[in-house]
């Protein structure tokens, strides 16, 4: 496994994005209020001044990205300055909130996450919402504490979403039907039974749910019945995020965390490695 950027380090890196079009990753630091592109070997970086969480590709070009309150419609400037067009906000139960994973579905419909920032409070306040031609959605799963490992099946009938909290840490799949809703929750892993809290995740072409085992340092891959198939071992504890990308989605990038005090060298690191099977593409946003 190699490091994507030498000597790069991320607070919080989260949602690695192959841009096929621009041959490019992008990924955010959420605490870094930045979002990050590497193209031809070069870094770059764009402050947003507010946490920034999310990225799905907008079929417009630029891309989609959730902050704290609203989705924008962000387009990268070469000059580093962020362009940003509202798409929609969200009113919190509580202040101190943010949103926290999200993506598109295969249908291009975005969907999005929101937790309270404090951890440590446990409360259930988070919700998953859906950004289309609509607008907004009510919230579409409601008292989840931190909501993530959002992913979806290539025929998009199946949704899996996690809640990576010390006391949930469970992964759940949901029937999706043709509007974007998901229906009968049912248990797909109990991650307590297994190393790690189920943060960032991607689906591979065999159907198989790759989920970071965040605290591990592992990222496991389930079988479509939930069954463990094999683990990849990370550099660092804290893998936050994994997606498949490269000309030929072969590809697996990893961004990680780098906890306030932890000088360890690999920390806040993005890695990259090829694991032997292809991903899936993602969909752009179509409003």
């Amino acid at each position: 496994m190699d490091r994507l950027v030498p000597g790069h380090h991320d607070s919080v890196g989260e949602s690695p994005l192959w841009h096929a079009g621009e041959a490019a990753w992008y990924w955010v630091d959420i605490e870094g209020c930045a979002l990050r592109r590497w193209r031809g070997a070069r870094l770059q970086s764009w402050a947003l001044g507010e946490r920034i969480a999310c990225l799905a590709l907008h079929a417009d070009g630029g891309l989609v990205a959730g902050l704290e309150a609203r989705i924008v419609h962000l387009r990268p400037q070469d000059d580093g300055a962020p362009a940003t067009t509202p798409l929609a906000g969200v009113t919190h139960l509580l202040p101190g909130m943010r949103f926290n994973d999200g993506r598109c579905d295969r249908a291009g419909r975005f969907f999005a996450g929101t937790m309270l920032r404090d951890m440590a409070a446990a409360q259930h306040v988070g919700a998953l919402y859906r950004l289309d031609a609509q607008g907004l959605s009510a919230p579409l799963v409601d008292a989840l504490i931190v909501p993530n490992g959002l992913a979806f099946s290539a025929d998009n009938h199946t949704m899996y979403l996690s809640d990576s909290h010390p006391r949930s840490q469970q992964i759940w799949t949901f029937d999706l039907d043709a509007h974007g809703r998901p229906l009968n929750r049912r248990l797909f892993v109990d991650m307590n039974q297994h190393p790690g809290r189920p943060d960032g995740a991607a689906i591979d072409i065999d159907g198989c749910y790759w989920i970071c085992a965040n605290d591990a340092g592992l990222i496991h891959r389930f079988t479509p019945d939930g069954r463990l198939d094999r683990s990849l071992a990370v550099p660092t504890p804290k893998p936050s995020m994994c997606s498949f990308g490269g000309p030929h989605l072969d590809e697996l990038l990893i961004t990680s965390i780098r906890p306030p005090g932890d000088t360890s060298p690999d920390a806040g690191a993005v890695f990259i490695t090829r694991p032997g099977i292809q991903g899936l593409p993602e969909t752009p946003w179509r409003p």
